[in-house]
């Protein structure tokens, strides 16, 4: 099986800005709390992905986000094994994304967020 690609929030930013897709796979409370600020964006909570697999453009390259990064991880491989090529994971999710400054509606307060995790001055 193919390794999934993972890009991080400002690599994602930038194919937001070029017509990639954000599928967000957390749950209707989470994202009423918090929610990315982009034009192409969706919500499939994990437990309805299989039902609502149609609802994805195959034609489109798609992000998948959540909190942290580790369930859209999950949902990279299943859209992967359902026939999707231009699916990539964003690492560490909204709560990296947020911490970036990049756009979100909501409550960020409500997020977990801490500064750089790294000691590279060119965190990602």
């Amino acid at each position: 099986m193919k390794e999934a690609k993972q890009i991080c929030p400002t690599s994602t930013l930038k194919k937001v800005n070029e017509g990639a897709l954000i599928v967000d796979v957390r749950n209707a409370e989470e994202v009423a709390k918090v929610s990315f600020d982009v034009p192409n964006y969706l919500n499939i909570p994990i437990s309805e992905l299989e039902n609502r697999l149609h609802e994805i453009p195959k034609n489109k390259e798609i992000v998948m986000v959540c909190l942290s990064g580790m369930q859209s991880l999950k949902t990279t491989y299943f859209l992967m094994n359902a026939g999707f090529e231009n699916v990539y994971n964003m690492k560490n999710g909204i709560i990296k994304w947020a911490s970036k400054g990049f756009p979100t509606k909501g409550d960020v307060n409500s997020l977990e967020i801490t500064t750089c995790c790294c000691s590279n001055s060119k965190c990602c």
